[in-house]
């Protein structure tokens, strides 16, 4: 999402200039997070100067879709982010500015995807958990060297490196 200079000059100079637009964050995807699918997102948002500063602010919607930390089911998860981002003209700065993440302009392009990725990765949450009933039947039960064994199957079983030190149990039944 890309804005010209000038043109924001010309809009948002003397009262806020406001859009809305879809973003196109895919790329996320790929990147080493949770995120196993994210599609477009929407972006609402207002800009408007203040001296020789450009203050946008960002309501970014969507919905990705995340592992489940039990089961490894795909969750979606709904997100709706209210961001402010505030981009500076002035060619010096001082501490206080670059503490405040204030972003220089470079050149007479303003790219605002680059903080749309951003603000999602900080969005997306540590764990979450499917609320279905059937998310079980649904789950990973066998991989690579691995299977999933039930509490009450794995009662009934007995361990093959143990099957020897059974026949002494049955030795003490009938001694007694």
């Amino acid at each position: 999402m890309k804005f010209a200079l000038a043109q924001l000059k010309k809009n948002a100079y003397k009262e806020p200039f406001t859009f809305t637009d879809t973003e196109d964050v895919s790329e996320l995807e790929v990147m080493n997070n949770d995120i196993r699918h994210i599609g477009e997102v929407e972006v609402q948002g207002t800009c408007f100067f203040q001296e020789d500063n450009v203050i946008f602010s960002l309501r970014i919607f969507g919905e990705m879709v995340l592992p489940c930390a039990r089961t490894l089911v795909d969750v979606r998860y709904p997100f709706d982010i209210q961001t402010e981002e505030i981009f500076t003209t002035s060619l010096y700065r001082t501490e206080d500015e670059i503490d405040a993440e204030i972003h220089p302009i470079e050149g007479a392009v303003l790219d605002l995807t680059p903080l749309i990725k951003e603000n999602i990765l900080l969005e997306v949450p540590y764990r979450v958990f499917s609320d279905e009933m059937n998310s079980q039947a649904d789950c990973i039960t066998e991989g690579k060297g691995w299977q999933f064994i039930s509490e009450e199957k794995n009662a009934n079983t007995i361990d093959e490196r143990f099957k020897k030190l059974e026949t002494l149990f049955k030795d003490n039944d009938k001694n007694k």
